[in-house]
């Protein structure tokens, strides 16, 4: 079969074999026409004889799951060491689980920290002048509340709660910080890190251990009432047996609004150990070295706190 098209007068000629055909163009409403109905036909022949347009798989079973403790139901008390009738210290290590912290030099905030509260626990144990408990003993993710509730729920005498900072691309920024609660930051510092330190609460942008305004304004006012003069004390305490054991930043004592230390009944304090982005300091706090010397001046501070509480 032979095919020749030529085109004269708008008419299409085809020749087939001997005979030629004159065909008529499409117009261009029936163009229009068979651009809509193909789809449509398409689709229809799909639903008839059931069959489903594959969906790519990239991207499919990346899905972020975050344990939650249940609203209903308080964080599992942890082990309490030491003998009973002695004054009860609850030791915090600050985020954990999903929530890494700080990061810089190769470490994590979460795993730092662990270690520092490990070593102090350890060391106080060894003591045996005071119960000692962990808030968290493991990668376990806690909201702030959770970590009041544990101590409030102990009975605890003494809430200490440990982090380290960072300074973002400022590596040369180092030493630590000693805070107390205070619905008035004392610097614009202490402000962002307490809205830092709160804003781990955070997954996707809610609020999971959120208070109204309101409740949360009454704790500050009765912490700073009930319990304000016994935090500063060990704050005062910690930096005096820390000299010329541990460097501080130029302005160690600081205050603010932080969630974690709004326990209206447990004196508290917020140890930064240092800053995770200094070298220095990041080395310094993940050696053994580094934890037992945080671990025997906090521990001697902690016994001149409750050495000056009995005799008040």
């Amino acid at each position: 079969m032979s095919l020749a098209p030529w085109v004269s007068h708008g008419n299409h000629i085809a020749s087939f074999g001997n005979k030629a055909v004159t065909m008529q163009p499409m117009s261009i409403r029936a163009q229009i026409l068979l651009l809509i109905l193909l789809p449509l036909a398409a689709v229809a022949l799909l639903v008839v004889s059931a069959q489903r347009i594959p969906v790519p798989e990239m991207g499919r079973g990346y899905v972020l799951r975050v344990e939650l403790s249940r609203v209903d139901r308080p964080a599992d008390l942890p082990e309490v060491a030491g003998r009973a009738g002695l004054p009860l210290v609850v030791i915090d290590a600050g985020h954990g689980g999903h929530d890494p912290g700080a990061s810089g030099q190769g470490y994590r905030e979460k795993t730092i920290v662990l270690g520092l509260a490990r070593a102090l626990r350890d060391r106080l144990e060894e003591e045996g002048r005071v119960r000692v408990a962990l808030t968290r003993d493991d990668d376990r993710y806690l909201v702030h509340a959770e970590r009041v509730d544990i101590a409030r729920r102990l009975d605890a005498d003494l809430f200490l709660s440990i982090h380290a900072d960072s300074a973002g691309e400022a590596a040369e920024v180092t030493g630590a910080s000693i805070y107390t609660l205070s619905n008035k930051a004392s610097s614009e510092a202490a402000a962002l890190f307490a809205e830092r330190e709160n804003a781990s609460d955070r997954i996707n942008g809610t609020d999971v251990g959120a208070q109204s305004d309101v409740v949360s304004t009454i704790l500050v006012e009765l912490s700073q009432r009930r319990t304000q003069e016994q935090s500063d004390a060990f704050a005062r305490l910690i930096r005096r047996e820390a000299e010329g054991a541990i460097r501080f930043h130029p302005q160690a004592r600081k205050s603010a609004a932080l969630k974690v230390l709004r326990a209206p009944d447990v004196p508290s304090v917020l140890f930064e150990s240092g800053f995770i982005t200094n070298e220095d300091d990041a080395r310094r706090l993940a050696s053994p070295e580094g934890r037992a010397r945080f671990a025997e001046v906090m521990a001697r501070a902690i016994r001149s706190y409750f050495a000056r509480q009995q005799e008040s």
